[in-house]
């Protein structure tokens, strides 16, 4: 069979023009999925800024899915669905990054710390606390440690708290001994409601040791010594309280007159009180005077105190309190008038919390609202 060469040479001018138009079809495909892509991405970003989230959303998955490989648009619609709240999906997205291999490490890290902070918002603590210590190492670690203790502070994990701090106190993410004294508490208070008083004291002087300033280790080591029969311990241990932290005084005011009354030094608690009345005045400073006052008779009328203080601090609580052993002209209405006094000086008595306002009876060393500490200062709402 003879070859002819008529039929490569008509052939060529055939492939050429073929190919030419499959280039051209490829070019105009690509410049089609190109400008596609760019005009849903841009239409998806006016649509955040107009705060209309779910056409936004929509207009992201359709650039995701025009271009898959885009790293960036896979995180601004798990951030999307973070936003509105829809969890599983933006934990699907972020898991779907971290299963790509052709990710870098960058955007790795970065998956990992946004699938935690999924988890987190969801309340899913469990997984959080997993993901976030993927990121040891990371340059994500130091938020990812914040998040840790936050996590361990919620669930009362005090030992892992106390873990973490001293991991990010050693990386000079701050001083954060005060912070682990409050831990160290925690952990005493336990022991002590489980019968281990040794194991509650060991405790409470090594918060003592660990944040020397901090008043709530001396205030709970001071009642425990009362609890183990030992007063005068007791006691030395708040007037080192007067020494290192004066400003916490009041809160340890009533236990310091009880201790002073029952160690026979009640002349010389009362001189304290009064020079710490004199430089911060102070409601409950102000009661522990007139009990002690009171109870070693060194005035003829203690609750003249109350009427001094009301001369400087006008003071709706000391009033109904001088008010109350006093005898009017009209005696037979006087419990109506000290009922209604009281009652409208009861909200004057709360604690409020500096960080949130959150206002409660008790004083707290942690925020019930916004779970801050140390937020409560010691004195009453009406003082402040």
């Amino acid at each position: 069979m003879e070859f002819d060469l008529s039929w490569i040479l008509l052939g060529l001018p055939v492939a050429f023009v073929l190919g030419w138009l499959a280039s051209r079809f490829d070019i105009r495909q690509l410049r089609d999925e190109s400008r596609r892509a760019p005009k849903a991405y841009f239409k998806g970003l006016n649509f955040l800024l107009n705060e209309q989230q779910d056409q936004a959303i929509d207009a992201f998955i359709e650039a995701v899915q025009n271009d898959p490989d885009t790293t960036e648009l896979h995180f601004a619609l798990g951030n999307l669905f973070r936003r509105r709240g829809e969890y599983n999906r933006a934990v699907r997205v972020h898991e779907h990054l971290l299963s790509r291999g052709d990710l870098g490490r960058a955007d790795r890290d970065r998956a990992q710390h946004a699938l935690a902070l999924d988890f987190l918002k969801a309340g899913l603590l469990d997984h959080a606390e997993e993901a976030l210590r993927r990121l040891e190492g990371t340059p994500f670690e130091a938020q990812a440690r914040i998040a840790l203790l936050a996590i361990y502070e919620r669930s009362r994990d005090w030992p892992q708290a106390m873990a973490i701090t001293q991991k990010m106190q050693a990386a000079h993410q701050g001083d954060f001994s005060a912070r682990q004294a409050h831990f160290l508490c925690e952990q005493a208070l336990g022991k002590s409601a489980q019968g281990d008083i040794d194991g509650a004291r060991a405790l409470f002087e090594q918060a003592v040791q660990t944040a020397p300033q901090a008043a709530r280790a001396r205030i709970e080591l001071a009642r425990l010594k009362q609890r183990m029969g030992q007063p005068q311990e007791a006691l030395d241990t708040l007037l080192e309280l007067a020494e290192v932290a004066p400003a916490w005084l009041p809160l340890a005011a009533a236990l310091m007159v009880e201790l002073s009354l029952s160690t026979g030094q009640g002349a010389k608690v009362l001189e304290l009180l009064r020079q710490r009345y004199d430089l911060m005045p102070s409601l409950d400073l102000l009661d522990g005077i007139v009990a002690l006052d009171t109870a070693l008779a060194s005035t003829p009328n203690p609750r003249e105190w109350y009427v001094r203080h009301l001369e400087h601090e006008p003071s709706l609580v000391a009033a109904a309190k001088w008010l109350h052993d006093e005898t009017l002209e009209h005696e037979q209405f006087h419990p109506q008038v000290q009922r209604s006094l009281d009652q409208a000086a009861k909200p004057l008595t709360r604690y409020r919390c500096a960080a949130c306002g959150f206002e409660a009876r008790q004083h707290f060393w942690q925020c019930p609202g916004c779970q801050a500490w140390d937020s409560y200062p010691a004195r009453r709402v009406e003082e402040l």
